[in-house]
């Protein structure tokens, strides 16, 4: 099932924001968090004892966040083995991404008047930017995951956002599969300032452009990691 790592994660810095109010769901998001930030990649075991321990939680309120985390695809129970993160199938690609067409456009397609209040777009233009000059391309992928959740904020929704919030960071699982991310990440730090500098024109219509093109060339970049074709439709060669 891939690596066993030490199964904390740097997880005693969160520890804090549990307070006196600890429940499996806020352990949840913290996991859900950190597995969005790559600090836990595809294969790896989660330690209960490690994690438990980094977070000060009882191994009850543990369980009910994997079970959680599990109910949404990003860690898998293994009989007798323990509870890993997902290592994510062709077939998932295909659906995240059909999943943020329909949230990520329809965000942009109903955006009002404009102007829009963009200062999460703009900070996360700014960073991915940063992280490529300093060549920390997780720290740039990091960057482009805040983009899109920000992008999805626009739209005022907790629904919404809690939607994404799981699928961005099932992505983050798929990127963890790329061999060599400076080539996978760097075109979209342009493609994420050409959508940030059409919504600042309140040219709305342009934007849904952009991202649309954006996604698909997003999605068929990774479906040909998985599939290793490079002339075939990577949609059609996925089945």
């Amino acid at each position: 099932m891939g690596k066993t790592g030490s199964g904390s994660g740097g997880l005693a810095d969160d520890r804090a924001l549990l307070g006196r109010t600890s429940t499996a769901e806020r352990v949840a998001d913290i996991l859900r968090t950190r597995i969005a930030e790559g600090f836990f990649p595809p294969g790896t075991r989660l330690s209960e004892d490690s994690i438990g321990s980094a977070l000060g939680v009882s191994r009850n309120t543990l369980r009910e966040a994997f079970r959680l985390l599990t109910h949404e695809r990003l860690l898998v129970h293994v009989l007798n083995r323990g509870v890993f993160v997902r290592v994510l199938a062709v077939g998932d690609v295909i659906d995240i991404y059909r999943t943020r067409r329909l949230v990520e456009r329809a965000v942009v397609h109903d955006l009002g008047k404009p102007p829009f209040r963009l200062d999460g777009l703009v900070r996360a233009v700014a960073q991915g930017e940063r992280d490529a000059r300093e060549g920390d391309w997780r720290g740039v992928s990091t960057a482009n995951i805040h983009f899109h959740r920000e992008l999805v904020a626009l739209a005022g929704s907790d629904r919404m956002d809690e939607l994404m919030r799981g699928v961005l960071a099932e992505l983050r699982l798929v990127f963890h599969l790329v061999d060599d991310p400076r080539a996978l990440h760097e075109p979209y730090l342009i493609r994420n300032r050409e959508i940030l500098d059409a919504l600042r024109a309140g040219e709305r219509a342009e934007a849904e452009r952009l991202l649309v093109e954006y996604l698909d060339d997003s999605r068929d970049q990774l479906i040909r990691v998985y599939t290793g074709s490079s002339g075939n439709d990577p949609v059609t060669a996925a089945g």
